[in-house]
């Protein structure tokens, strides 16, 4: 099996969960317990609990196998049911469940909302037409991070499932109350039989495909710390050249730089500099060779690493010297 084939075949499992008040201790150590349980059967790759946020209102648990036909037997087993029973008294009111296929491992920090929708076969092809322009209009707003939607899954649940993700609850915010979206759902008011979730932060990056929607996997320790380094040194010596004329004595233009440098690291220097010139060495498509990739993502960093050094030495030796 390919390595796309396997992440074709993957599957998550997102469960929503209401709990009674002054249980949630005892839901928590009773749901590590499941997991545990969970971990046993095969294919089991992960488990996460999240508490209820400001975003996600409910408990949320989301499960990763490595195919539909594992997942289905952990969600059918007599296991699971037992400890279902088990748990009753902390539960209030029944779970909501989405089961989807394909994804990723952990990316980045995203806010995912789940929508599913249950579809008559004589309606497909106009609630393909209707989630096509949902998407559309989606894209146009800021923050939007990509979406997904997912057939049926024969013999675990009948509903479609779409995923739309942005990159905050405000933005997120924005779209869901947006005159657009509400012109939308009114003329798809045919699959007005549909549920919806938030999924905060600590669950949106299960869910962030690529292009063609496959598996990116994470970048290793050394190219992360290259990569930090590669977008560290312009922006600190930039910061040092923008604070010298206040001539801060080294102790406190050491604490403004850094918490200068912090801000700018992770709002610029990442995500508009280091990760879309180093992309494809971080993340690299599964069928390119990895010794090719890295000789190219060697030669990105040794660019563009001489390109500052040249530019630095000419401002501070040539054109100008620090005050």
């Amino acid at each position: 099996m390919t390595a796309e084939e396997r992440v074709r075949d993957t599957a998550t499992v997102i469960i929503g969960q209401r709990v009674r008040p002054g249980f949630e201790s005892e839901f928590k150590a009773w749901q590590e317990e499941i997991n545990v349980a969970a971990s046993h059967y095969a294919g089991f790759l992960g488990a996460q609990i999240a508490a209820p946020t400001t975003v996600q209102p409910d408990w949320v648990v989301v499960y990763r196998f490595d195919s539909v036909a594992n997942v289905q037997a952990w969600i059918n087993s007599a296991t699971r049911q037992a400890w279902l029973d088990r748990g009753q008294q902390y539960l209030d009111g029944p779970a909501t469940q989405q089961v989807i296929t394909g994804g990723s491992r952990p990316t980045d920090q995203l806010v995912t909302v789940v929508v599913t929708h249950r579809v008559a076969p004589d309606n497909i092809d106009a609630f393909l037409d209707w989630q096509n322009r949902m998407r559309l209009a989606e894209c146009k707003f800021e923050g939007f991070r990509g979406s997904e939607l997912f057939r049926p899954i024969e013999g675990i649940q009948d509903e479609w499932t779409a995923l739309y993700r942005y990159d905050n609850a405000s933005n997120l915010f924005t779209w869901l109350t947006s005159d657009k979206r509400r012109q939308l759902l009114a003329e798809g008011e045919r699959f007005h039989e549909f549920s919806s979730r938030t999924v905060d932060n600590s669950f949106g990056s299960w869910f962030a495909f690529d292009e063609k929607g496959n598996e990116a996997p994470p970048p290793s320790d050394t190219k992360t710390s290259v990569a930090v380094w590669v977008g560290l040194y312009p922006t600190v010596v930039l910061l040092t050249l923008a604070l010298s004329p206040l001539k801060m004595p080294l102790w406190l233009g050491l604490l403004v730089g850094n918490l200068l440098s912090s801000f700018a690291m992770t709002f610029v220097t990442m995500p508009y500099y280091v990760n879309r010139l180093l992309r494809r060495w971080l993340r690299p498509p599964p069928d390119v060779p990895e010794a090719r990739t890295n000789l190219h993502g060697i030669a990105i960093v040794a660019a563009a690493t001489t390109f500052w050094v040249v530019v630095f030495y000419l401002v501070t030796r040539q054109f100008w010297t620090l005050p």
